[in-house]
């Protein structure tokens, strides 16, 4: 059974940092491009970060460059999304996504970025 759980959101003031976790199994991770999404209160889903099986190309939404890194460790079968630099417009549950025949979601992680 395909399982992402989520880990690592919180309250958080702007400005300051978080990291995100989406520990995989059931499936081999190596093979799989993954990405990141997030959803904000009354807003489409949107894609955050994206990252190739072996972890060599990434790509990220404008809104995001240069302040979300997106990374993984194989040999731990787990997605990383570093954010920094946080604004309150960040404010989302946050998913990681396993594209593929079958598409799998995790359950979420919420972050928010409030004074």
């Amino acid at each position: 059974e395909v399982q992402l759980v989520e880990s690592g959101g919180g309250l958080v003031q702007p400005g300051r940092s978080l990291r995100l976790s989406c520990a995989a199994s059931g499936f081999t991770f190596s093979s799989y491009s993954m990405t990141w999404y997030r959803q904000a209160p009354g807003r489409e889903r949107e894609l955050v970060a994206s990252i190739s099986s072996g972890g060599g190309s990434t790509g990220y939404a404008d809104s995001v460059k240069g302040r979300f890194t997106i990374s993984r460790d194989n040999a731990k079968n787990t997605l990383y999304l570093q954010m920094n630099n946080l604004k309150p417009e960040d404010t989302a549950v946050y998913y990681c996504r396993r594209p593929g025949l079958t598409i799998y979601w995790g359950q979420g992680t919420q972050v928010t970025v409030s004074s």
